[in-house]
């Protein structure tokens, strides 16, 4: 066991990894403004801003087995690595699968290539940047954690958890999809990637990412967990497109939408991943899960992702009036 320092630890994913650090017998600090929660039971929290020149003066002076890096912040990942990096024994960046140049390869592993980092305001470019970063650095004592959609209970975003949610809601009244035809469903249970960041002490680069599987399997699987009896009305991207319907994310979105060029964005590679010893609960436990948490805040509340059910409702009459 040994010394583990979370850069981050309050918000979702940060507060999973400390608790998975936590269940492993590991002695785990949490540094970060705590302006996203607190950190779970057992871990020692220290509150600072990382954007000030006395931002480590707690942590600076102790050695640590593993630091984890959950920010794309690139001068904060800088300050870090200038006052942590060399009593580190190894290090973990959570990086992201938006680094990736392309999203038309499905199967893409690792080598594929990335964007350049030459807008740092841009997330996956801020990611790149904060890799190269920390290579430089640290060498071959680095593990770069490429997530790709993150799912589970407690998620901010509202993405994933929306169909099954609205599912559950709808009941046996009918919800308005997006054509399955060429499209997949790939996410990691958050409790997954918490523990694989939390336990691996390898390095090199790997995509943890879930299982890919057909979107229309998905959607049979989330009916089945929401127990859903109504009928699933599907409009072709371009009704949705031309009916103020937004891809992926954000008020009125149908999450889990891609346009089909960017539809491999959902179907990488994971076999670098399960080989480093990364899991993978089954979908359905994890779909189960994600129903009690989205039922406990509300079904019907306002979400961040997706569509509102009146929103939902009255597309779905100019749907079924148009006769497509």
């Amino acid at each position: 066991m040994g010394n583990v320092l979370i850069l981050g630890g309050t918000a979702w994913l940060g507060r999973e990894v400390a608790r998975s650090a936590i269940a492993a017998g590991h002695a785990v600090t949490s540094l970060a403004r705590g302006e996203s929660g607190s950190v779970p039971a057992g871990v020692e929290f220290v509150r600072s801003d990382r954007s000030g020149s006395d931002a480590y003066v707690a942590v600076v002076n102790r050695d640590w087995d593993n630091v984890i890096e959950l920010s794309w912040n690139h001068d904060f990942v800088l300050g870090a690595l200038r006052a942590l990096a060399k009593r580190t024994a190894h290090w973990t960046v959570i990086s992201s699968a938006s680094v990736y140049a392309s999203n038309a390869n499905p199967g893409a592993d690792e080598t594929d290539e990335v964007v350049e980092p030459v807008d740092l305001e841009d997330y996956g470019q801020a990611k790149v940047a904060v890799e190269r970063a920390s290579a430089a650095a640290l060498g071959d004592r680095l593990l770069i954690v490429r997530p790709g959609l993150i799912a589970g209970p407690g998620d901010p975003s509202d993405r994933f958890g929306y169909w099954v949610a609205r599912m559950a809601l709808a009941g046996s009244d009918p919800v308005l999809s997006m054509q399955t035809e060429g499209r997949t469903v790939q996410a990691i249970d958050v409790r997954d990637l918490a523990d694989f960041a939390a336990r691996a002490r390898r390095a090199g680069i790997l995509n943890a990412v879930g299982a890919s599987l057909s979107l229309e399997d998905a959607f049979t699987r989330m009916a089945g967990v929401a127990a859903f009896a109504g009928a699933r009305l599907t409009a072709s991207d371009d009704w949705l497109r031309g009916h103020d319907v937004n891809h992926w994310a954000g008020p009125r979105s149908l999450p889990l939408w891609l346009p089909l060029e960017d539809a491999a964005m959902l179907a990488r590679s994971n076999a670098a991943y399960l080989a480093s010893g990364g899991t993978l609960r089954d979908l359905d436990e994890t779909l189960r899960d994600i129903l009690v948490d989205e039922r406990e805040r509300g079904l019907g509340r306002e979400r961040r992702a997706g569509l509102t059910r009146s929103d939902e409702l009255a597309l779905i009459g100019l749907l079924r009036s148009s006769g497509t």
